[in-house]
């Protein structure tokens, strides 16, 4: 399983690195977002193996959770392509700015955590949300571990 997931987290990171390059960054952004999902979401069904009897709860506070993760990516995303804009003559005020948005981003993904870690408990039990909160933090923590690699430190040039 971590095969398949390992092969889909860095075919997102290349899509991602060709899509920051280009000026239809919001378009692009989406397209990846619903090729991804559509992977994330059978990598987690096989690792969830949840019963019938909460399945279906679970897969709707699953999609709610999603719409909200995206959000909080897709604006990730927007500040990494704000420092890849700005890498070559970043100066106080913009590494400000960025790395204001950067703690607010993660703030808000930890909220979103512990939020639908309620949800999905009260809708399967706390053994299948914490699973979950494990795959899912796995899954994203992989990609952005892999996208920063690929990023420059700032003043190295």
């Amino acid at each position: 399983m971590k095969k398949i997931f390992c092969l889909s987290a860095l075919a997102l990171v290349l899509s991602v690195q060709i899509c920051l390059a280009q000026s239809k960054v919001d378009d692009e952004i989406t397209l990846i977002q619903s090729a991804f999902g559509m992977d994330k979401k059978m990598i987690i069904d096989g690792y969830m193996d949840l019963p019938e009897s909460v399945a279906p709860g679970f897969w709707t506070i699953y999609q709610a959770y999603e719409d909200n993760r995206q959000e909080l990516s897709r604006e990730r995303l927007k500040i990494i392509n704000d420092f890849l804009i700005e890498f070559e003559t970043i100066g106080n005020d913009e590494a400000e700015e960025l790395a204001k948005r950067t703690l607010k981003n993660d703030m808000a993904l930890a909220k979103l955590h512990s939020t639908y870690y309620k949800k999905f408990k009260k809708a399967t039990s706390a053994v299948d949300a914490a699973k979950f909160m494990q795959i899912d933090t796995y899954i994203h923590n992989t990609i952005r571990n892999a996208m920063q690699q690929e990023l420059p430190f700032i003043d190295q040039k």
